[in-house]
């Protein structure tokens, strides 16, 4: 097993960004071939998601519909004011596991990784760890 931790550091208050070659990095870096690519993100206004890199558009539309179905300002009974960061987070989840195959992870032809922030700018973390398959 091989764990590593990613340091991101974003700069808006919500915003999608392509980790997928940093992680593949770190896959590399485990020497391990085939098994399985946990991606966690210890965060709750934060979270981890697979998409299409391909045309940044639909990130952009994801964002779009994100902020209309939850707006930052609302209703909220949290008292931070970021309630909103922390249901988007909910709705994205904090993990996503990927396959590695002869040492890549084994996306399809137009995935990428996402991290997503909801409460920055600020530094975040996210835990990569590789396990053997047997």
């Amino acid at each position: 097993m091989f764990m590593e931790k990613l340091d991101v550091v974003t700069t808006q208050r919500q915003q999608f960004i392509d980790i997928t070659s940093e992680i593949q990095t770190l896959v590399d870096r485990s020497d391990i071939s085939d098994g399985i690519c946990m991606i966690y993100v210890p965060h709750t206004t934060a979270g981890v998601t697979i998409n299409e890199n391909a045309d940044p558009d639909v990130m952009a539309d994801v964002a779009e519909y994100l902020n209309k179905a939850v707006p930052r300002y609302g209703n909220y009974a949290h008292v931070e004011g970021n309630s909103d960061a922390h249901i988007k987070s909910s709705f994205f989840g904090c993990s996503q596991i990927v396959p590695v195959v002869n040492g890549k992870l084994e996306l399809g032809r137009w995935q990428a990784v996402y991290f997503c922030e909801f409460d920055g700018p600020r530094p975040r973390q996210v835990l990569v760890t590789v396990i053997h398959g047997r």
